[in-house]
């Protein structure tokens, strides 16, 4: 008990109350429309796979990580206009959805590849194909699966970064899948 009481002494008599997500989220936010490179740099972190899951469903693969960088691009330099830090994820979010809109309005002139060319390895064509089903799914269902499947990001993660309540990524996350197993059961490949 005296050792308790000896550690005791070397503690602060107050403690700061401790900050909630929302208030650290809007304290970088500041910080990065003040020009805070730390800040800007903590916020593509927390961030990046949100964006990279949004494009990767909506764009050539090739091209993502590109689209990224523009999407962060975009964020840092309206960052100031942004009106309730809370919203960040989902304005961000916003960000990519038109990025994406906007490049593939610039690339319908491109063409295809045949789908029978010699060469690529199994296991990518067969990730290409699942990632090919899963930008057929509603975008809602799209957004999560991808979150989660390809960038790893859990549930609350996803609710926490996009704005979503952790009920619609949970319902989201099985609709999606339950839609994705419907289809790719209908694929040949499934199985090989």
């Amino acid at each position: 008990m005296e050792h308790v009481l000896e550690v005791a002494r070397f503690l602060p008599m107050t403690t700061a109350p401790a900050t909630t997500g929302r208030e650290a989220l809007a304290a970088t936010i500041r910080a990065a429309a003040a020009g805070d490179q730390d800040a800007c740099s903590r916020l593509y972190a927390d961030f990046v796979r949100l964006v990279h899951a949004i494009l990767l469903g909506r764009v050539p693969r090739r091209d993502v990580d590109d689209l990224v960088q523009d999407v962060f691009v975009a964020a840092f330099t309206r960052i100031g206009e942004l009106r309730d830090p809370a919203a960040f994820g989902a304005w961000l979010a916003a960000i990519a959805r038109n990025r994406a809109t906007d490049y593939l309005r610039r690339a319908r002139d491109q063409m295809p590849l045949p789908d029978d060319l010699p060469g690529g390895d199994p296991i990518e064509a067969d990730t290409l194909a699942v990632l090919d089903v899963i930008r057929r799914l509603p975008e809602a269902y799209r957004e999560t699966l991808l979150m989660r499947l390809v960038e790893g990001m859990s549930g609350a993660e996803i609710a926490e970064r996009s704005g979503l309540t952790p009920a619609s990524v949970r319902v989201n996350l099985h609709r999606g899948m339950t839609m994705l197993r419907k289809r790719l059961g209908s694929h040949e490949w499934v199985g090989r």
